[in-house]
């Protein structure tokens, strides 16, 4: 659902998703700029809403599990009772391959590998699947294929229980 220049699509109390990380763009006082502040998946709901630069509309969501309240642009958003399928890896994660990678028979990435997450696939639904750069070599892997070097990361299983949690609230 993108959004038309100053088109209205979440009404005031309305539950919404997140559908990807928001992180300080160095307007959220605080935290360091690039700091996450809602992961990907987060339900809040909409509190307040504004303009931005004349024709954005931006919504004040309120995230109870962050206590946190964040601006969010309707293309970053979703209602919240729609399908959705929990991730363990956002874009811009460090990851570790949790195998010898190869492509062709030809080992590319050696266990332990570092690399950093492009993009994520979840369509169809099923396991989810990333783009992961690897030294610049670009590869397609499933979740289990890897394991997180940021500091605190949630595994799909906790993700999934505070993502129901978030929606009963």
């Amino acid at each position: 659902m993108m959004a038309e220049t100053g088109e209205v699509h979440f009404e005031y109390g309305e539950a919404v998703r997140v559908r990807r990380p928001i992180r300080n763009d160095g307007t959220f006082p605080g935290e360091p700029t690039g700091a996450l502040l809602v992961r990907r998946g987060s339900v809040g709901y909409v509190v307040d809403r504004g303009m931005f630069l004349q024709d954005q509309v931006v919504y004040a969501v309120h995230f109870p599990a962050q206590g946190r309240r964040v601006g969010c642009r309707a293309e970053e958003l979703q209602p919240a009772d729609e399908p959705w399928v929990p991730t363990r890896f956002d874009r811009r994660d460090r990851v570790r391959c949790t195998r010898h990678l190869a492509v062709a028979g030809e080992i590319v990435a050696p266990l332990g590998s570092e690399g950093k997450v492009l993009e994520l696939h979840t369509d169809p639904p099923g396991e989810p699947r990333y783009t992961v750069s690897f030294n610049g070599r670009l590869l397609e892997l499933p979740e289990a294929a890897l394991e997180s070097l940021e500091p605190g990361c949630a595994d799909a299983a906790s993700l999934a229980a505070e993502s129901a949690t978030d929606e009963h609230r």
